[in-house]
């Protein structure tokens, strides 16, 4: 079943591609796929794998999410204005208690479209906002809750290459900003109301070496991004001692060229929450950018 559903994104994937904006684009600032973070620039892609693997006080857990981002609409001059993302996920949970059965199986049908609002590629700055509806299509046993959900998402993006390329300055040029704030309550009960924030600094040697100075620096360590997430979650309503607040630093590395994004990174607990659900984390990232892989049939509207 999940090489059904994996083949069923990659055919979706080539048949609705489109071009303009690839890849996050802002500018001169090309900006990663996070982690765990929402990229603000509405684009085309699909995620072939974003693994996670937690072990924790109760067991471990490994989730295979996939996904796939479509623009539906450009602006006048060509930048990608409006997209949908599409992804699904796949878990299984290992309990340590060996009493406790064994469970896998997919995780909710998640759909977020994204409209990018405010878009200045001379400072490099984009302000999305979006839609996150996840559906529980999946097996009750893997996913969170058995209520839909529908919520308001903010997602942003910022880069640093508007400052003066001068002296000790010019070297803050590369870092960029990005992140997501959002409140998600279940539709159908009061049991499972979910507000999440992360943020992601990153520094891009791309950008280092192209726009500020060419520091010699040899493939493939030229095409590598260097980040930290900074991500919290929270039930605001839910059950009974599951409304703490969970922090988390997520520090990684990413390779990126014209084509395609690996990442990886771990996960550490911040708080006291946090640290029962995460003893040790390992996450990961393979992302393919269709505006490049496949142009001679990439098409959107415009307005």
């Amino acid at each position: 079943m999940l090489i059904v559903r994996l083949l069923v994104f990659l055919i979706s994937a080539i048949f609705f591609a489109s071009r303009v904006w690839a890849h996050g684009v802002v500018g001169d600032y090309t900006f990663i796929e996070p982690l765990v973070a929402e990229d603000a620039n509405p684009k085309n892609e699909f995620v072939i794998a974003r693994p996670q693997w937690h072990r924790g006080a109760d067991g471990r857990e490994f989730n295979l999410r996939f996904s796939i981002e479509k623009v539906l609409l450009k602006d006048h001059d060509g930048n990608n204005l409006v997209s949908i993302e599409i992804g699904d996920e796949w878990s299984a949970i290992s309990p340590k208690d060996r009493e406790e059965p064994y469970a896998q199986g997919f995780g909710n049908l998640e759909q977020m479209p994204k409209l990018a609002f405010y878009m200045n590629p001379e400072h490099e700055m984009v302000l999305t906002a979006a839609l996150e509806l996840d559906l529980p299509t999946g097996n009750p046993s893997v996913q969170e809750q058995q209520h839909t959900q529908l919520g308001p998402v903010l997602l942003w993006a910022k880069g640093w290459g508007d400052l003066p390329n001068l002296g000790f300055v010019k070297y803050l040029r590369p870092f960029g900003f990005q992140g997501d704030f959002g409140y998600v309550p279940a539709l159908g009960g009061r049991t499972w109301h979910e507000m999440f924030a992360d943020n992601v600094i990153e520094y891009s040697l791309p950008y280092l070496n192209n726009n500020v100075e060419d520091m010699g620096i040899p493939w493939p360590l030229n095409q590598i991004y260097l980040f930290t997430e900074f991500n919290y979650v929270q039930l605001v309503t839910g059950p009974s001692g599951q409304t703490f607040p969970d922090i988390r630093i997520t520090p990684g590395a990413a390779f990126m060229n014209h084509y395609f994004e690996i990442a990886a990174g771990t996960q550490l607990p911040l708080n006291d929450a946090s640290v029962p659900a995460n003893h040790a984390a390992v996450l990961g990232l393979i992302d393919i950018f269709l505006d490049d892989v496949v142009p001679q049939i990439n098409w959107a509207p415009q307005l």
